[in-house]
């Protein structure tokens, strides 16, 4: 999960600002290094690999110290709590459909947050960048829905992956902005906001 640079985010920066331009439909765009901190996973695994080397010692050696046995069982739960801490060996603990579930989950939020709470009650889109889950979401308001197809939304969300998987990520979120871009002007051009 690399930061982006501040050349990285002034592109960014001006391809939004390009969209705010062109439409009157508000555009959100949320990137995230992580959905969830995922705290239960690290216990979890732990005490079951815990519980598996008081297993073994158990049946290897039955004549061991009970004492011994439970401290044993201790330092592998809190050694192997304290490594399962470091952020990629928890994601890795944690199952891919739960990673995108939680991702799903703060999409929808932010798209609340952001867009359906706005007082303007101006339509919309947010485009949802989860990096850690591998994540991509553009999420519209309902009149924007409506015009705008879900193969639409999902061929932009498609061309963003293959642009980040080639290593132009920034190239990659400015074309997926920009396309969004279009598509709101498209439909919601700024000449039509309400009260023009």
């Amino acid at each position: 999960m690399r930061h982006f640079t501040h050349e990285e985010n002034e592109r960014i920066r001006a391809a939004i600002a390009a969209v705010e331009r062109r439409t009157h439909a508000h555009f959100a765009f949320v990137v995230t290094p992580v959905s969830d901190r995922y705290v239960l996973f690290p216990i979890v695994w732990s005490a079951v690999l815990a519980l598996v080397a008081g297993g073994i010692v158990a049946l290897g050696w039955p004549h061991f110290a009970l004492r011994m046995a439970f401290g044993i069982q201790a330092v592998t739960f809190v050694g192997l709590s304290l490594i399962c801490e470091w952020l990629p060996i928890r994601l890795m603990l944690v199952p891919k459909h739960f990673k995108h579930m939680r991702a799903k989950h703060m999409a929808h939020r932010e798209f609340a947050a952001r867009v359906l709470s706005r007082k303007d009650h101006r339509d919309g889109i947010l485009f949802f960048v989860s990096q850690a889950e591998r994540y991509v979401e553009i999420l519209a308001s309902h009149d924007v829905h409506a015009r705008v197809g879900e193969d639409v939304w999902q061929s932009i969300i498609n061309d963003f992956v293959a642009a980040v998987g080639a290593g132009r990520r920034t190239e990659g979120f400015v074309a997926g902005i920009d396309a969004c871009g279009t598509l709101l002007a498209t439909h919601f051009p700024a000449a039509s906001a309400p009260g023009l």
